[in-house]
């Protein structure tokens, strides 16, 4: 990377312990939840903290052996639970890992997550997606970014993000957008260019992707849980009380009224994680489960299945 595509971050002593000092409460916060063995922190949970360039230098020592051992879906479970990520505190994360003049994969990652967190925050939340473009999410991003980052043209390798937004745009089910590989392309992309992904523009583009990919995750999330819950309110309303759900993990005779409470818990667990692994794949297998019971009349309990067949039988006097 040319020395011109960075951000030129070059803080005042006096901003650098404004930073330090901002941020010892989150990582005092994020060593306890994580059991993180490091030293004890030099500034002691202390709001005064002694600016003196010993002391930043000690502190700026200690955030990077936190920071070395704190992985980036630990930083996001931590920010998205604690009432300590408000606007100033996600500022002065991003400020820390952007003024670090050595950067590692994981300080690229971290960033990226920083950022989307940072937008989402402030960003108005009646956004519309046309109002999304590179310069009001750089105009969003400025007070990290600085206002290089409006100034910046998007780079012709960069040009491929909006052909994958518009691929993830026409999923019609989450089980589209995660078997189509929008997602891993987007990271590909950005571990690719490693060497650039801090160029002003690199970041604002980056930041507009990852929001917008969120947006489509959720709702199409947010669509399947629905239309889970839609459907089993209506096996049950058909006397089905359980269905196979072997498929999502569950079990073949799994009971319709669990499921729907299984349902509730996961809107709270995928909040604002759109790559959960195993727990994704097991909401998209039992929207396929419950979809299958209602198509093929599959899971009904007993007695509703001899009431069924009781119905059907000739000489029983009754008709279908």
């Amino acid at each position: 990377m040319t020395p011109s595509a960075q951000l030129s971050f070059q803080p005042s002593f006096e901003d650098q312990a404004a930073t330090l000092s901002a941020l010892q409460s989150a990582y005092t916060a994020l060593v306890r939840e994580f059991v993180i063995d490091v030293p004890a922190n030099p500034m002691h949970d202390d709001a005064d903290f002694a600016s003196t360039p010993e002391s930043v230098e000690q502190a700026f020592t200690w955030l990077q052996q936190v920071d070395a051992q704190i992985q980036v879906h630990q930083l996001r479970q931590f920010l998205q639970t604690t009432p300590l990520a408000n606007e100033a505190m996600l500022r002065h994360l991003l400020l820390h890992h952007l003024r670090k003049p050595t950067k590692s994969a994981s300080d690229r990652d971290k960033t990226d997550f920083l950022l989307v967190q940072y937008f989402s925050l402030c960003a108005p939340s009646g956004l519309e997606d046309a109002d999304l473009d590179l310069d009001y999410v750089a105009q969003v991003l400025e007070p990290v970014l600085g206002p290089q980052a409006s100034q910046s043209k998007l780079p012709d390798w960069l040009s491929a993000l909006e052909t994958i937004l518009q691929s993830a745009a026409r999923s019609k089910r989450l089980s589209e957008l995660l078997h189509s590989g929008t997602i891993e392309q987007g990271r590909k992309l950005k571990a690719e260019n490693a060497t650039r992904y801090f160029e002003p523009s690199a970041m604002v583009a980056f930041a507009r992707f990852s929001f917008m990919i969120r947006r489509i995750f959720f709702r199409l999330m947010h669509d399947d849980l629905n239309a889970i819950q839609d459907g089993l309110r209506d096996l049950e309303r058909r006397g089905v009380k359980t269905i196979d759900c072997r498929r999502a993990q569950f079990s073949a005779e799994e009971p319709t009224a669990r499921l729907r409470m299984i349902c509730q818990s996961w809107k709270v667990m995928f909040h604002a994680e759109y790559s959960s692994g195993q727990p994704l794949r097991m909401l998209v297998d039992l929207r396929a489960a419950v979809d299958d019971a209602l198509q093929n009349g599959a899971g009904k309990n007993p007695a509703a299945k001899s009431a069924a067949t009781a119905a059907g039988t000739p000489g029983s006097g009754k008709q279908r």
